[in-house]
């Protein structure tokens, strides 16, 4: 297993790797996977061979500054929905406070779990709102 590894490491220098934009596009080709199990249509199947050729193109491409340029504007297209997702991920995780919205400014409040209802001070416009911890 040795020999087998250290031979990929020799092959893969050079080369650019695996990044963000590389991950999406085998989790979509996976998708279209499944889903041409069920409905076997040949696009679906051409879709996902040009999807695992991208993705693999990338992987060994020699091109490291315009891989890493494509990365790049992928990351800032999805910075919003990942950091709404990172945000939520968060927030389920927190299990000693709960989190509200100021009704007013639409500022997010966290506040301890547990303490029955309280009158909440919004921090950005002092608005107060009762609810329910």
């Amino acid at each position: 297993m040795g020999r087998f590894r250290e031979k990929l490491t020799r092959f893969m220098y050079g080369r650019y790797g695996v990044d963000p934009l590389n991950r999406c596009i085998m989790g979509v080709v996976l998708v279209l996977l499944v889903i041409s199990l069920f409905v076997r249509h040949w696009s679906l199947y051409w879709m996902t061979v040009i999807g695992i050729g991208i993705a693999y193109f990338r992987m060994f491409s020699r091109n490291i500054r315009k891989r890493s340029q494509e990365n790049q504007r992928y990351l800032n297209s999805t910075a919003g929905l990942r950091k709404y997702f990172a945000k939520a991920k968060n927030r389920s995780q927190d299990k000693s406070h709960r989190y509200f919205t100021c009704p007013s400014c639409k500022q997010t409040v966290r506040v301890p779990r547990g303490k029955g209802k309280i009158c909440i001070t919004c921090p950005k416009c002092s608005q107060e709102f009762v609810k329910k911890t």
